[in-house]
């Protein structure tokens, strides 16, 4: 079946679930619930190295939750992060195209043994290759802060994300996901990039937000979108990795700010501190708020809806539960 014209393959799932699609939620969290040892610069990057079963084990559940896309295990996979471990630039690469195919074969799997059984409500679900911020990459928490640094300007960015954005795009995703954008300069990169290398799949991007007002660099989302809305390469913007608390009011915010589908993706409310690299005590919401507040994004404008860090499968069904419901 061909899709209308004009549209996307995002497009066309938003369509499909009802006119709000559910993306997978907290990959490591996951990952560490089933033993994985990930305190590790690489993070969940270091489970393609070590134990790709796993990752695969943890598309599945996430499927079986209900969500629509898939995100790859690729965020904090980067070529200098892999060199710096000792790897080949073939190796790094090849690492990378394994974190989109252990996806896309999930999915297929999971397809071809759940999408036409009646009874069960499943889209065939994107995969989305995640890529993570260049804070990401340095570890050091910069991508709730946004401070790259004097020697940190557009090009450097550019050069940091586009063999890695080739790599990813070569292996076939449906579309791509830029996550934890601290900044404006970075966002800027991103649309650029993705125009300089003419990406044909459709992409969104994803600030972090420390206050629940601006991006962590202090710059305004106002300033951010304007570069976003500039790009047709662009398809959705939002936010991943932030409280849940704040995402209703950015919602809002971003619906006055651009005519691009919204995604939001918050943790669960537990802090990350990224010096300590521990999660702090704090004000968690359980599934059943999740519930609710995925009700009220929805209402609020969201196209795309999830989980990220310390959310888990039983939080995904929650919200493909509710959003099914409403749809």
């Amino acid at each position: 079946m061909g899709l209308k014209k004009g549209t996307t393959l995002l497009d066309d799932l938003i369509d499909k679930a009802g006119g709000c699609a559910v993306i997978d939620g907290g990959f490591a969290t996951q990952l560490e619930s089933h033993g994985a040892a990930i305190n590790d610069p690489l993070w969940s990057a270091l489970c393609l190295i070590k134990d790709p079963d796993l990752i695969q084990r943890v598309h599945f559940e996430y499927l079986e939750a209900g969500a629509d896309i898939l995100v790859t295990s690729s965020y904090q996979a980067t070529i200098p992060g892999f060199l710096s471990r000792g790897l080949s630039t073939e190796e790094a690469e090849s690492l990378l195209q394994k974190s989109v195919k252990l996806a896309v074969e999930a999915r297929d799997k999971f397809w071809d043994a759940n999408g036409k059984v009646p009874g069960k409500s499943y889209n065939r679900a994107l995969v989305a290759a995640s890529i993570g911020s260049y804070g990401a990459y340095l570890a050091d928490g910069s991508e709730y802060s946004g401070c790259y640094g004097p020697d940190v300007n557009l090009n450097k960015l550019k050069d940091f994300h586009r063999r890695r954005l080739q790599v990813l795009v070569d292996a076939g995703p449906d579309l791509l996901a830029f996550e934890t954008i601290p900044n404006k300069l970075e966002a800027q990169a991103c649309a650029e990039l993705l125009e300089e290398e003419n990406v044909q799949i459709p992409s969104w991007i994803c600030f972090s937000s420390v206050d629940g007002e601006n991006a962590p660099s202090g710059e305004s989302f106002k300033e951010c979108i304007e570069i976003l809305n500039k790009s047709n390469k662009v398809n959705a913007v939002g936010i991943n990795c932030a409280p849940p608390h704040f995402i209703e009011t950015l919602i809002r915010k971003f619906k006055e700010l651009t005519q691009k589908a919204i995604v939001v993706y918050p943790n669960s409310g537990e802090i990350w501190d990224g010096r300590a690299k521990r999660w702090l005590p704090s004000q968690c919401f359980g599934d059943d708020k999740f519930e609710i507040f995925a009700t009220r994004w929805h209402d609020a404008g969201a196209k795309l809806i999830g989980g990220c860090c310390r959310t888990t499968p039983s939080t995904i069904r929650a919200i493909s539960k509710v959003l099914r419901e409403s749809s």
